[in-house]
């Protein structure tokens, strides 16, 4: 990824960042004349007898025009983002008639991960303009690497699309409808590229105390670096507060892991903070935050994976398992009871490297997946036999999709409805579908004309160099991509 372009300024002074883009359009209109009809003169007498068809034509003209009618119908006439090839001099823009929401932020460095952090502004909010934090780390070029930082950002002033009502109030002031939106940043040197970073809200023992923000960050350097940045978010909302140079420092390092790696996972069922962390040896290490605040890696690793471990994800139901997807083709399910720490379940769910899974929060036996050539499926897992018993064997998904060409990057469950799940792959887009659409026989023939466009495909956006995508867990519908731009977005399909 190539150094984008941005507006650059001081630590913590916002950053302008665009504003929406422009209507989708492809532009290769020609421009239309007036019509003209080449047959008016073609009856001046009536004693004139002219061999035509039912059009008043000639029927080898009449027919030849069908014909090549037919030719354009039967051809490509449908264009699909991601699938079909621009000519060249060809732009994408998006169609604001399709989004409640679309902005598009720039950072002074790509980065190829991030995490949105909840905030103290309530649950299911649609109050606009909008405001958001997140946490995300760069991967500067390989002259700048020290300049690598995390970011800790606000996203503020993201405002509905025209058109689009408030569904909050009737009442609200939306004078600042059309401003351009605000990202302000913090930034804490870290010197390596980020892989992967994932934010945590640990909650004391003594409820009277506000939760501290944890993140967890991979780097190329193999080292796993813990920050407090608590601070650095207060710092943004009230005026004067200022982040000391010692509140950048890791509040701890893990050393444990000898090769870089891209797997890392926090467990919302422990309040004082489990992390999980992966390799690219295969390698796990579990780390425990005390109470009071030092952080623990047990040196017994869990070890079973073949290839790189590319994702984990503690069980959003059961506070001791976990799941882990390989460059090995498996994904494999843990339990930190063990003694052992061989995986519980092995499943080989791809041919190629399983890049990443979501596992439903809603319905905690569903997991889905994503692979390197360009596959995901969801899994019920409860049909997962462990090895060695007479049901193993090949498991077979309960829905997959072969939509894109190219590896899945991200996927994610909506928080709320198990039917929808986002999926960033790199073909440079982001789809959203919807498991809970059948196709009955009348709109079979209505979609007959698109081939290999599934019925539950709802949505395709178009994210340059699509990484990482997030649900926005407290407003509903609201999206977060990373890729060339970060890319914040709200369908009227969700």
């Amino acid at each position: 990824m190539s150094k984008r372009t941005a507006e650059e300024g001081a630590a913590g002074v916002p950053l302008k960042s665009g504003g929406r883009p422009d209507a989708m359009d492809i532009d290769d209109k020609p421009d239309m004349g007036e019509f003209e009809d080449e047959f008016e003169d073609e009856f001046e007498s009536e004693d004139e007898i002219i061999e035509a068809g039912v059009d008043g034509r000639p029927d080898a003209e009449r027919e030849a025009e069908e014909a090549a009618a037919m030719d354009v119908d039967n051809g490509p006439a449908t264009f699909i983002v991601g699938r079909t090839k621009l000519d060249p001099g060809q732009t994408l823009a998006p169609d604001p008639t399709t989004y409640r929401m679309l902005h598009n932020l720039s950072t002074p460095w790509p980065c190829l991960s991030f995490d949105i952090v909840r905030d103290g502004l309530g649950d299911n909010r649609s109050v606009y303009p909008a405001t958001m934090y997140t946490v995300s780390g760069t991967q500067a070029e390989g002259s700048k690497a020290g300049d690598n930082a995390l970011l800790v950002m606000k996203f503020s002033g993201l405002s509905k699309m025209d058109g689009e009502g408030d569904e909050s109030s009737d009442d609200e002031d939306d004078e600042d409808e059309d401003a351009d939106p605000i990202l302000e940043s913090r930034s804490i040197p870290i010197g390596s590229t980020t892989n992967r970073i994932r934010a945590f809200q640990a909650r004391p023992q003594d409820a009277s105390r506000p939760p501290v923000t944890l993140t967890a960050t991979m780097t190329e350097s193999s080292n796993v670096l813990i920050h407090d940045i608590t601070p650095h978010l207060a710092s943004f909302d009230n005026p004067g507060s200022v982040v000391r140079p010692q509140q950048n420092k890791p509040v701890s390092t893990i050393r444990a892991h000898k090769a870089e790696g891209y797997a890392v996972d926090w467990s919302s069922l422990h309040p004082a903070g489990k992390l999980l962390t992966g390799d690219n040896d295969g390698v796990i290490y579990l780390t425990t935050r005390s109470d009071g605040g030092g952080f623990v890696t047990d040196t017994r690793p869990f070890l079973g994976h073949t290839s790189s471990v590319e994702e984990m994800q503690w069980s959003p139901s059961e506070a001791s398992v976990f799941a882990s997807a390989s460059s090995d083709g498996t994904i494999r399910v843990w339990d930190v009871r063990s003694k052992s720490r061989a995986p519980a379940l092995s499943m080989q769910v791809s041919k190629t490297d399983v890049n990443v899974m979501s596992w439903s929060r809603q319905t905690t036996h569903l997991l889905a997946s994503g692979a390197d050539d360009g596959e995901w499926a969801v899994w019920d897992l409860r049909q997962w036999k462990p090895s060695g018993t007479a049901a193993a064997g090949k498991p077979t998904p309960i829905a997959s999709f072969g939509y894109h060409k190219e590896q899945i990057t991200s996927i994610e469950w909506h928080p709320t409805d198990d039917s929808i799940v986002a999926v960033a792959a790199g073909d440079n887009t982001v789809t959203l579908w919807d498991l809970a659409v059948e196709l009955d026989d009348e709109e079979s023939k209505d979609t007959a004309g698109v081939q290999d466009v599934p019925p539950q495909l709802l949505f395709v956006h178009y994210q340059n160099q699509a990484k990482e995508l997030h649900w926005h867990p407290q407003i509903p519908g609201a999206l977060v991509a990373t890729g060339e731009v970060f890319s914040v977005f709200r369908t009227i399909s969700v």
